[in-house]
């Protein structure tokens, strides 16, 4: 329930997986995606910023995000999230498509990457808080055999994900271990932006 005195609340995302959580916990919102260049972002942190670190990169795209819609809808508060996935010091970035899924996905399995997940809330244009969240997963070494066989089964949607997988689904059989948050997998750090809102009165305690 929204507190009626509230700000209206928007996500600057137009992520299937971030709606779909913030909609099951019951959180009134309206979606409007940032129209924000963020390959050109990480580009130029990754030229200018040699140390910098992928879960700093998430926060910058989320404080991206955020703070262009928030400009566009001052009155409104606004949510700004980003996910980086981070194999050693290789960041990626959602495959095109299923051959670029493949390749992913024979880097990724048998080891251990990132997932650090941003997020942000804006208000007349300025970032007001964020959170940033990492989580840790292990993927199995799976055959190229198995590897064909899930890429035809899970179809074109694996390239919504940067990983190439969604834990939700059929991606679950590639991982040995988890460690983190499952929402912060997902994409969105769930539990401290509730917490935020509560705090600010806009979802009610």
């Amino acid at each position: 329930m929204t507190d009626a005195k509230a700000p209206s609340l928007v996500l600057a995302s137009g992520s299937r997986s971030r709606r779909q959580m913030l909609d099951a916990a019951g959180v009134t919102f309206d979606i409007a995606p940032a129209d924000v260049d963020e390959r050109t972002i990480r580009e130029t942190l990754q030229a200018d910023n040699s140390g910098i670190e992928p879960a700093d990169v998430a926060e910058v795209l989320a404080r991206a995000k955020a703070e262009t819609v928030s400009r566009q809808r001052p009155d409104a508060l606004v949510i700004g999230a980003d996910q980086i996935l981070a194999l050693d010091e290789e960041i990626f970035e959602k495959p095109a498509d299923l051959a670029g899924a493949r390749r992913h996905l024979q880097k990724l399995r048998g080891r251990t990457h990132q997932l650090h997940s941003a997020v942000v809330l804006a208000k007349g244009g300025e970032v007001i808080w964020a959170q940033v969240d990492t989580a840790s997963l292990t993927m199995v070494a799976v055959s190229a055999d198995f590897l064909e066989t899930y890429l035809a089964r899970a179809g074109t949607v694996v390239c919504d994900s940067v990983g190439a997988y969604q834990l939700e689904g059929l991606g679950v059989q590639l991982f040995e271990r988890i460690e983190g948050d499952y929402f912060t997998i997902l994409g969105l750090p769930l539990l401290p932006l509730l917490a935020e809102l509560r705090t600010r009165k806009v979802i009610a305690s």
